[in-house]
């Protein structure tokens, strides 16, 4: 197969096209035949040699694919060869070939192509858990989030706002707040230049919002507390910021009944992730084929341009998802 490993932790250059022997699938897994592997701000820690894969899993980047079935591990019942899906891996997805556990597969959305498929695995599987599992985002609540614009981002606002939730969200420019309104947000936040806790609690009326689903940290974790309204969740999924540590007043959270809680996904058990995909086929597959919620796509590019996907990335200039193509000769494209 061909595939992208990285030659040694560095820049994007490090992102080396290779061919390695096919992948084998084991008891309870597929062979997925790859067209398409979406990019996401872990594989970027994973190449600067900050986010080690788990044990067990493929050292080639990459968490989410979408293709079609090519073979089947012992113990596989509810998938065929041939048939379309996207998946959620801890590894392995930059390449022509990866292995899938079974329960972390889904059918891919009747409207969608296979581009559009690969964005979905690890932003709607990261905002279901921690936003409806964690955070308990009902209808009628107010939710925040922070990095609008990201893939978590594009994907948070669109299903909170499809589920009944009055939603805010922070970004880096005002063409990046507008991009946020036209998904579903009833106002972007310009975090550089407006205090986001100010901007909440006066769009509340000083109640604050329910949610805040925080990719950031640091500096962010005080303002995110001063935001919440009585019961709030705070839910940290990320830490952009630069530390694990921050400061806060623990008071507050006594006195306005706060959770602060967070999490990861690619360390959890089969079982676990089967669970969350389990729930997305009964509660947000039906928004997707109804065409009421939908990846946003930035650019593609084929899998040997690994590194110029990377590099995007970093620069943080994209709104959605970046995505490589595993076909041959597919061209770049620009498609939000």
């Amino acid at each position: 197969m061909r595939c992208v490993e990285i030659s040694t932790p560095g820049g994007p250059e490090v992102l080396v096209p290779v061919e390695r022997p096919d992948p084998v699938p084991r008891e309870g897994e597929v062979l997925i035949a790859v067209a398409a592997a979406g990019v996401n701000r872990p594989d970027v820690l994973q190449r600067r040699g900050q986010y080690p894969p788990p044990r067990g899993a493929s050292d080639i980047p990459g968490l989410e694919v979408a293709g079609t079935v090519a073979a089947i591990g012992d113990g596989v019942t509810d998938w065929r060869i041939r048939d379309r899906v996207c998946a959620l891996v801890s590894g392995g997805g930059y390449a022509t070939l990866c292995v899938a556990p079974a329960p972390q597969c889904l059918p891919i959305p009747a409207p969608l192509d296979v581009i559009a498929a690969a964005a979905i695995p690890e932003t709607f599987f990261t905002v279901w858990t921690n936003v409806f599992d964690r955070g308990r985002l009902k209808p009628g609540d107010i939710a925040l989030f922070h990095g609008g614009t990201s893939g978590i981002g594009t994907t948070a606002i669109q299903l909170a706002a499809a589920r009944g939730a009055r939603v805010f969200a922070t970004a880096g420019s005002d063409e990046k707040c507008r991009a946020c309104e036209a998904l579903g947000a009833e106002r972007g936040i310009n975090y550089r230049t407006e205090d986001f806790a100010a901007v909440v609690k006066e769009l509340t009326g000083g109640r604050g919002v329910d949610l805040i689903l925080d990719i950031v940290g640091a500096d962010y974790v005080a303002r995110n507390i001063a935001a919440l309204a009585i019961d709030g969740r705070l839910v940290q999924i990320g830490l952009l910021g630069g530390t694990s540590s921050a400061t806060i007043d623990l008071g507050e959270i006594l006195r306005r009944r706060l959770t602060v809680t967070g999490s990861t996904l690619r360390a959890r058990t089969v079982a676990e992730k089967g669970a969350i995909a389990d729930a997305l086929r009964r509660e947000v597959w039906p928004l997707l084929e109804a065409g009421r919620v939908k990846p946003v796509i930035y650019r593609t590019f084929p899998l040997e341009d690994a590194a110029a996907a990377h590099r995007l990335m970093e620069s943080s200039e994209h709104i959605g998802k970046i995505v490589l193509t595993a076909a041959d000769g597919a061209p770049s494209s620009t498609v939000w």
